[in-house]
Order: structure tokens, then C-alpha cells, then sequence
């Protein structure tokens, strides 16, 4: 197929999530023809799976331009900037307006299974660039078809693919037999399904995010509502430091930096109480009731449920014919990789960054959005809707545009990365120099998952 023929293709964009839709809006400003598949029946899945979370960005950061360029003739009417939605309003009041305006450009119960170069395997060099990309996909009906694209820009997203309670990224021995006493996402308190199954009894959180952070809050509010025995006992792997609770009120996120303080007020409260040091290697019965169990032998005493809030992972099944450039620790691109590495930056500061850093040896192939952080722990939706604003002008050929930064993020205040706390002493000491130093060039600093309350 010759490049003109190909240029004629559209470009495929998996998932119809925030970073999705913004992306297909960015690319029909640049007079490209996008087409989303999603998996599931409508648009943001994910974000609707955690409605009842409160984001800690303001709406004036989590609505894309050249999206709002496409809502605008519509009567669309921007919400207040200075308001923060919750995940059911985000999806309300601007993902679905946003998704339907794209129409018969977004797909939905396409899951994509596979994409691969035409007659290329992963393995042929002659005339791979040449040959468009052929995307394989299921419909919810089980049927199966072939697309073809000129380039694919994968929004999948990670939430499909939560860490597991394991300290060692696997689960925990008897994790997997305990799944009806396992959540892996922050729990509707405001379900009475939900209340009832938390009310009055005993929660194991595992993580130390803005998830863990946003858990805590609501079963410390549950708990004084409720009265007694509903308590939170938090799994940290690492010890308590200066850095545990978040940024606080050094946190240009105000609502961020107040998650924290709330989750601190939980622990201080006796609402819940920390066990630090605490790496889970098995999830144990004991009558109806589970004992998480340590790597060094510690058995907790016995709680009625547990949430594993320890991040999420890429799933990659699908782009297994693709020459992918991804970190071996991050599963990031590994242009991306040591910029948002959480053993080096411990206080979640990142370059700025665009089509470069997505790049890999497989030519137009991009992972954008949460997914393109692989493992570690901290994004913004202004960081993907940055990042598809690069791609698309690099798609079209404006690679000037391509490579300007038109984003600016605010600092988040946090220092001790995820990756330092086998060495307490360094998640200590991040308020002196290291990358919480002043720096020498400047750093766009990033927030926490979309998943977990944040954007």
C-alpha cells in the first residue's frame, strides 16, 4: 500500500476514556479522521466504575481545548473552573457531551485483541513502515473483524489491571481465594450494598496513594456515623515519614493536599490505625473472617474485608506484534521511563514531555494517558491531553508543534517515591536536596490516577 493510500486510513484510538476522546478531538483538529473503539457500552467505563469519587483537580483542569472547540457549537456550557467534579460529573458533564459529538467516530463494544503490521509479523523488517496497521477486534456480539489504520494511539488505560496485595507485584498466597472479601477500587460508601458489607466491621486498606488516602477518609466518615466497630487498619509497606500523608498544605492541588490531611486525621482520630514495614505474602482464612499475613511472619488480626489499593499495571496482550521501546521496570517508553520514575523522583516532578518521549521503534504507535506511565503512580489528565495535543501534530506532520510544550502543572509538594521505601531514611530527607532541590531546568510536576480520585 503506498503512503498516500495509507494516509487516507484513519487513525485507531483504543479506549474512549478522557485521554481517548481528547485525542480523537485533537486529530480531527488536524483534519484526521480518528476512530475509537471502546470496549465497553459506553463512553469512560472506568471513570463511571468510580462516579462517587471526588476529583482533586478543578474543572478548569480536567476539560481538554480542542475538545471544548467541538462542544462549544452545541451549547455546551463549561462548568465553574474553580468547582471539582466527581467522577459521575465528569462523565455528565463533559465525557459523554464530548463523546457524542464525536458520533459514529467512537465504536462502542469493540475490544481490541490484537494489532499487528499488515503481513508483517513482529519478526519481518521489509517494508514494515510501508504497510498500514491491521487492528483485530471483538464485538460484544463474539464476532470477530479486521480494521486497518494508519496509527494507533492507545488510551486504554491501566484500570482493568490492579496490583494485587502481594508485595512482590503477585498475588499473595490465598489472595485470589479470598476475591469475595477483596475490593481493588475505592468502595462506594453511598451504595447501602456497598455500606452495609463495610458497616461496623473491621477493613484492611493496603496501599499509600490518594486511593488508600480517599478509602481511609471514607471509612473514618463511616465510622463516625455508624458508631462502633467499623475501623480501618492501613497496610504500609514502608515506615510513616514526613512524606506519608501527601503534601498537605505545600500541595498546589489544594484538594490533593487535603486528601491527605484527611486520611492523617483518620489515623489520628482512631479511626484507623497503621501497620508499617508490613509486606503481605499471604491472605489466610480464619472462620468468615481473612489474616493478612507478612513476609516476616506477622499475622494481623482478623478483618472482615479487604482493599487492595496498591496502583495499576498496562495490560500489553494485545501489542504483542508491535516493536515496542517500554522500560523493563516501568513498562513505560523508555524515552518516558526515567523521567517519572518513582526510585529516583520522590517528589513526582516530570519534563516536560510529548511525542518524543512516546515514541517507539515501531513507527506511529503511541501510548498515551495513564497508560503510558505503565507502573508508576502519579498522572494528570492535563499530562495526557498534552500529550495526544503532541501526537496528533505529529501525525499531521507539524512536528515544530509537536514538539512545544503548551502545558504547565502545579508542583505537588510530595516527596518519598513509591520506589524509595525499602530505604526510610531517603524518603526522610527529600525536603533537602536530590530532585526536591531547586532545579536547574524546569520541571512540570504531576499529580495521582485518575482511578483514585485524582486527574
Amino acid at each position: 500500500m503506498s503512503a498516500s493510500t495509507t494516509d487516507q486510513l484513519p487513525v485507531v484510538v483504543v479506549g474512549a476514556g478522557p485521554i481517548g476522546l481528547a485525542a480523537a478531538a485533537h486529530l480531527i483538529g488536524r483534519d484526521i479522521e480518528p476512530l475509537v473503539l471502546e470496549a465497553g457500552p459506553s463512553a469512560a467505563g472506568a471513570v463511571r466504575a468510580w462516579a462517587h469519587v471526588r476529583l482533586f483537580s478543578s474543572w478548569a483542569e480536567v476539560t481538554d481545548p480542542a475538545a471544548e472547540k467541538l462542544l462549544a457549537p452545541t451549547g455546551w456550557v463549561r462548568p465553574d473552573g474553580a468547582a471539582y467534579p466527581t467522577g459521575g460529573d465528569w462523565v455528565e458533564r463533559y465525557l459523554q457531551p464530548l463523546a457524542d459529538v464525536l458520533g459514529d467516530k467512537v465504536r462502542y463494544g469493540a475490544t481490541v485483541t490484537g494489532v499487528a503490521r499488515a503481513g508483517r509479523d513482529r519478526v519481518v523488517d521489509s517494508g514494515r513502515e510501508e504497510q498500514p496497521f491491521t487492528v483485530h477486534i471483538r464485538t460484544a456480539d463474539g464476532i470477530e473483524e479486521r480494521l486497518t489504520a494508519r496509527a494507533v494511539i492507545d488510551a486504554s488505560g491501566t484500570w482493568s489491571t490492579p496490583g494485587p496485595a502481594g508485595a512482590n507485584g503477585l498475588p499473595a498466597l490465598g489472595e485470589r481465594a479470598a476475591a469475595d472479601r477483596i475490593s481493588y477500587h475505592v468502595p462506594d460508601l453511598k451504595d447501602p450494598t456497598v455500606r452495609a458489607r463495610y458497616a461496623g466491621r473491621r477493613t484492611a486498606v493496603v496501599g499509600s496513594g490518594a486511593s488508600a488516602f480517599t478509602a481511609l477518609a471514607l471509612l473514618a466518615d463511616l465510622a463516625e456515623e455508624e458508631g462502633d466497630g467499623t475501623h480501618a487498619v492501613w497496610i504500609l509497606r514502608r515506615g510513616i515519614t514526613g512524606s506519608t500523608y501527601g503534601g498537605g498544605e505545600a500541595d498546589q492541588l489544594p484538594a490533593r493536599g487535603a486528601l491527605g490531611l484527611r486520611a492523617k486525621a483518620a489515623v489520628e482520630g482512631g479511626h484507623a490505625s497503621a501497620v508499617t514495614g508490613f509486606r503481605t505474602e499471604a491472605v489466610a482464612r480464619e472462620g468468615d473472617r481473612l489474616v493478612l499475613v507478612a513476609e516476616d511472619g506477622r499475622r494481623l488480626d482478623p478483618v472482615d474485608e479487604v482493599v487492595v489499593l496498591t496502583g495499576f499495571r498496562p495490560d500489553l496482550s494485545f501489542l504483542g506484534e508491535l516493536r515496542l521501546g517500554l522500560d523493563d521496570r516501568l513498562q513505560a517508553p523508555t524515552a518516558l521511563a526515567p523521567l517519572i520514575d518513582p526510585n529516583v523522583h520522590s517528589c513526582g516532578t516530570v519534563y516536560p514531555h510529548g511525542v518524543t518521549e512516546l515514541s517507539h521503534p515501531e513507527k506511529d504507535v503511541y501510548l498515551v494517558g495513564m497508560k503510558s506511565y505503565g507502573r508508576a503512580p502519579t498522572f494528570l489528565a492535563m499530562t495526557g491531553y498534552e500529550q495526544v495535543r503532541s501526537v496528533a501534530a505529529a501525525l499531521a506532520g507539524d512536528r515544530e508543534a509537536a514538539e512545544r510544550v503548551e502545558l504547565t502543572l502545579p508542583e505537588t509538594g510530595v516527596c518519598g517515591g513509591a520506589g524509595l521505601f525499602d530505604d526510610p531514611d531517603a524518603a526522610q530527607g527529600g525536603s533537602g536536596g536530590g530532585c526536591c532541590a531547586a532545579p536547574t531546568t524546569p520541571l512540570i510536576s504531576i499529580g495521582a490516577p485518575a482511578s483514585s480520585g485524582g486527574c
